[in-house]
């Protein structure tokens, strides 16, 4: 068969297909002809989910006769004055959009230029599956309205492809809400089926500060209130934005907004950065929330790559990665042991009586709430001092007295993590503050102790070691043994030195001394599971949240442990002086902190 070319409606149609995905594709490239076009005020409608009709309404500069009749022709565009591909200083510029909606949908576009001196002068064209009608005078007050009707009608084949009404309008309004994180000076108005209009007023002031308050209108007031400034840049690119907290997480990474130089992508580079940054607080199911504002020169970056504009390439990627971890890790450091108010509002939430969460639980051992609270959830401070407990507590700085209340200096309660005045069911420390009170989970908050010291003493060369007196055997299958030893040079660094004891078995001769007394197989079994994930490609060292964590899990005071008042007010001390204490290795809190104006509401006092 000899080679043709293929008709223009059917080129437009195949073309179409790259840039029209679903409807949320056409909300996003018509807002984005609205933002280029200075609007400041932008009205997106929608019906069946945008697969009946899409209107997006602006008060832009708008189009005159002879722009309008230009608009649906490909490959032509009003945002590449001088040829060039990489000076773009707009939000689309390939010229596919308009033309693309016209050869699968029904498209009406009405404009009036803001230079023209006629009220009246507004003009109108139609397009239906690729046939052009002639621009005809309208009437329209300023700007541009576009109305995308009976979409895929000339490719009905696409339509089975579409999701539900409900997923659309929701890809639809994301879309929309990801643009206007970008433009907080803009107004956005988003209704569909004739509901109740879903508006995004114009924020005013410094950009920073608007785009925090354009981030509450759509992420909540939850993160706006437990969020991170981030302010950093390296040569001509800054970089902005607000993340959160590490305690502050999801189980998908659908909060994560990213933008270059205005535009919000989904690059696997940016993302990438964004996951390194946080390998230390969050477990591999746990994603942060955050939106960052990259801003560089544009010959710095092709945004030219896909048709649908939301990968990005850049010239020097490890430089961008560089900026996005180092200023995310920073601002994460400065944070000390902050954790999140969410974690204070679920608790105080849970202890409202009525409520579905508020059900108190008792020990088990007494059917009197009273007498079981006294004689199995609380150990006092005076009954703990006299009570054996099971050495000190490896990698702390006890506080140097046998009774740690007359220790402490008389303002001791304006510490942050306050005085420990209890410890519940020996696994919660209870203290109290200049204003409130503290709960601790010893496990969580020791074991992120040990994992930081850990990384500080890998830092410095020198993970001090300890002997064991009679070296542990453990039993493992022939490739598990193998393959911890094959590693055994890079563990003997982290302080883990062992070796092979003939088929499927390795002996541990020396652990870090840092983890005091631990379970040594448990922790060899573990470490067998970690290096079995990571595969012969990375080095131990390249895996050392995965590895140190293990660690110190295992090294770090458990649960049910009956601590000393002296060793509980060492951990309080501790966490106040460690970067990032409030929270464990896998982004679970550490700590709980009720105010006392909250508790007296509990009990109606306020």
């Amino acid at each position: 068969m000899s080679i043709r070319l293929l008709p223009k409606t059917l080129v437009n149609r195949i073309a179409a297909g790259e840039v029209v995905e679903r409807p949320a594709s056409v909300v996003k490239e018509l807002v984005e002809n609205s933002l280029d076009a200075g609007a400041a005020h932008i009205e997106v409608s929608l019906r069946d989910g945008g697969a009946a009709y899409i209107c997006v309404t602006d008060d832009g500069g708008g189009m005159a006769h002879d722009d309008l009749a230009l608009a649906v022709t490909r490959h032509a565009t009003s945002k590449l004055p001088g040829d060039d591909l990489f000076a773009i200083h707009s939000l689309g510029f390939r010229g596919e959009a308009l033309p693309s909606m016209g050869a699968v949908a029904r498209l009406t576009i009405t404009s009036r230029a803001a230079d023209s001196g006629d009220a009246d002068d507004a003009w109108s064209l139609h397009v239906a599956g690729g046939d052009q009608s002639a621009p005809k005078p309208a009437a329209l007050a300023c700007g541009t309205r576009v109305e995308v009707a009976d979409l895929f009608y000339a490719t009905p084949a696409r339509l089975k492809f579409l999701k539900t009404t409900r997923t659309e309008t929701a890809r639809a309004l994301e879309a929309v809400q990801r643009l206007a994180m970008a433009h907080p000076h803009v107004a956005f108005s988003f209704d569909a089926d004739g509901g109740a209009p879903k508006v995004l007023a114009a924020t005013s002031g410094d950009l920073f500060d608007a785009r925090l308050v354009r981030l509450a209108q759509i992420m909540g007031r939850d993160f706006a209130d437990n969020a991170l400034p981030i302010t950093a840049e390296r040569g001509e690119m800054t970089l902005t934005g607000h993340i959160g907290l590490p305690t502050l997480n999801r189980g998908l990474p659908d909060k994560q907004f990213l933008f270059v130089n205005g535009r919000p992508v989904r690059d696997k580079l940016l993302l990438g950065a964004v996951r390194g940054a946080y390998q230390d607080f969050l477990a591999r199911n746990r994603h942060p929330l955050l939106a960052l504002y990259i801003e560089l020169p544009p010959r710095e970056v092709d945004v030219n790559v896909h048709p649908a504009k939301t990968e990005v390439r850049f010239r020097d990627a490890g430089s961008v990665r560089g900026l996005i971890i180092g200023a995310l890790r920073h601002a994460l450091a400065d944070a000390g042991h902050r954790t999140t108010t969410t974690v204070s509002d679920f608790a105080l939430g849970a202890m409202r009586p009525g409520t579905g969460a508020g059900t108190t639980h008792f020990s088990s051992r007494s059917s009197s709430p009273t007498r079981g609270l006294a004689e199995d959830s609380l150990r006092y401070q005076a009954p703990l001092e006299s009570t054996p407990a099971a050495g000190p507590l490896p990698g702390l700085q006890a506080v140097p007295s046998a009774a740690a209340a007359e220790a402490l200096p008389e303002d001791a309660e304006s510490y942050p993590m306050g005085v420990a005045r209890a410890q519940l069911h020996e696994t919660y420390i209870v203290s109290q503050t200049a204003d409130g009170m503290v709960i601790v989970d010893q496990h969580a908050a020791h074991e992120r102790l040990v994992y930081e010291t850990m990384k500080q003493a890998l830092e410095n060369g020198s993970v001090a070691r300890q002997g064991l007196l009679i070296p542990e055997v453990v039993e493992l299958d022939e490739d598990a043994a193998a393959a911890l030893v094959s590693r055994a040079q890079e563990l003997a660094a982290l302080g883990l030195v062992l070796e092979s004891f003939g088929h499927g078995s390795v002996v541990v001769r020396e652990t870090p001394a840092l983890l005091g007394e631990m379970d040594i197989a448990g922790l060899v079994r573990d470490l067998v599971g970690e290096i079995a994930a990571m595969g012969d490609a990375l080095s131990l060292k390249e895996r050392l949240q995965d590895v140190c964590s293990t660690m110190a899990c295992h090294g770090s005071v458990r649960a049910g442990r009956r601590l000393k008042p002296n060793e509980m007010n060492a951990l309080l001390r501790e966490m106040e002086a460690t970067p990032h204490s409030g929270q464990c290795n896998h982004g679970r809190p550490t700590y709980v902190e009720l105010r006392l104006t909250d508790i007296e509401k509990l009990f109606g006092r306020r």
